[in-house]
């Protein structure tokens, strides 16, 4: 009895510290979570840009063989035309041949014979021999003549219907590969959404957890997400770039903060504060000078305590899962609107 009371409360302890190692896990798994599907998400979307450049590309080629067969049409239509014009002017030949052959039969060599003897001297003579010859030898000519141009039209028209069935196999192959490749963009389309949905799910959750967690700590409307390590002039720059993109207000200022921070922490953006602010099109007072001229000015105190506190870990809770802000009065998206920006998570 006692050896079975021990081994229950051997069990009992160690299910309790199973538990307590297991809740004190717990957090990080979700923000393993919430990073995961970040990731996630930005491998579908990089593989969805390339399969419609893939599409793209095929559509173009799609288009420059459906022309191609197009234009051998054509030529097979204008070959046809040349080989029934070739053919009738063969018949033709041929008939009048025929003809002048069946009147020399018929009337049997007296026609000839009468044509040389009515010659006046031997020079007219020969010269109706020749004639006689060389209307033989001209209907022979005109005969093999016309042969050749055929058997050259059926060539080029045999040619040119090689080609055109090259093209069509081509156009359906080209076809087959662009109905496969919309498949596989639909199906990344849907993982992309449900990725994205899961993504969404992960961050109110996580936005709730950290609203629990605030709650508890008395924190109010700041979290500490831990500091990173950086140069007196990762501060300044940041300092400046806040100063340029927010009022001189407390808040204003660590909401910016935090959305530039949270993009650094984001395997979706550059790790460093100089990589995202810098990074292109992202922000204007890069671009327009604005910021080059308040780093050489220097920021203000307020804009450096800012910047030094987002650099310790602390950031705005109200805009915790932010990426993305822009001027509240140029836009009607939904978001958080603090000191005259709306700040929001995704495009």
């Amino acid at each position: 009895m006692k050896l079975y009371k021990k081994r229950w409360i051997q069990s009992g302890i160690i299910l309790i510290c199973f538990l307590a190692i297991v809740l004190s896990v717990f957090p990080s798994f979700a923000d393993n979570d919430v990073e995961s599907l970040e990731n996630q998400t930005s491998v579908l979307e990089n593989e969805l840009e390339g399969i419609n450049q893939e599409i793209l590309s095929l559509s173009e080629e799609i288009s420059t063989a459906e022309m191609q067969v197009e234009i051998l049409n054509g030529e097979i239509a204008r070959t046809s035309d040349a080989l029934a014009e070739a053919e009738e002017n063969e018949s033709k030949q041929y008939e009048d041949m025929k003809s002048r052959i069946k009147y020399m039969y018929e009337h049997g060599n007296a026609t000839l014979l009468e044509m040389l003897f009515s010659a006046e001297n031997m020079t007219d003579f020969l010269n109706k021999a020749d004639f006689i010859e060389n209307l033989s030898e001209y209907d022979r000519m005109a005969l093999n003549d016309l042969k050749a141009i055929h058997q050259q039209i059926e060539d080029q028209k045999a040619v040119l219907e090689t080609q055109q069935a090259s093209l069509q196999e081509i156009q359906t192959e080209l076809t087959t590969q662009k109905t496969e490749l919309q498949a596989k963009a639909d199906a990344a389309s849907m993982n992309l959404a449900d990725v994205q949905a899961q993504l969404e799910q992960a961050r109110a959750e996580e936005a709730a957890r950290n609203e629990s967690q605030e709650t508890i700590s008395g924190g109010g409307g700041y979290i500490n997400n831990g500091g990173i390590d950086a140069s007196t002039d990762d501060i300044t720059l940041l300092a400046a770039i806040l100063q340029c993109e927010a009022i001189q207000d407390y808040d204003a200022l660590l909401a910016v903060a935090t959305v530039i921070m949270n993009r650094v922490e984001s395997p979706r953006f550059p790790n460093t504060i100089s990589g995202v602010i810098y990074a292109q099109g992202q922000f204007e007072p890069v671009w327009t000078g604005r910021l080059q001229a308040v780093i050489d000015a220097g920021p203000t105190n307020l804009s450096y305590q800012v910047a030094q506190d987002a650099i310790n870990g602390s950031r705005l809770a109200a805009v915790a899962d932010c990426y993305y802000f822009l001027y509240a009065g140029s836009t009607s998206r939904p978001g958080v609107n603090i000191g005259g920006n709306l700040f929001f998570q995704s495009w």
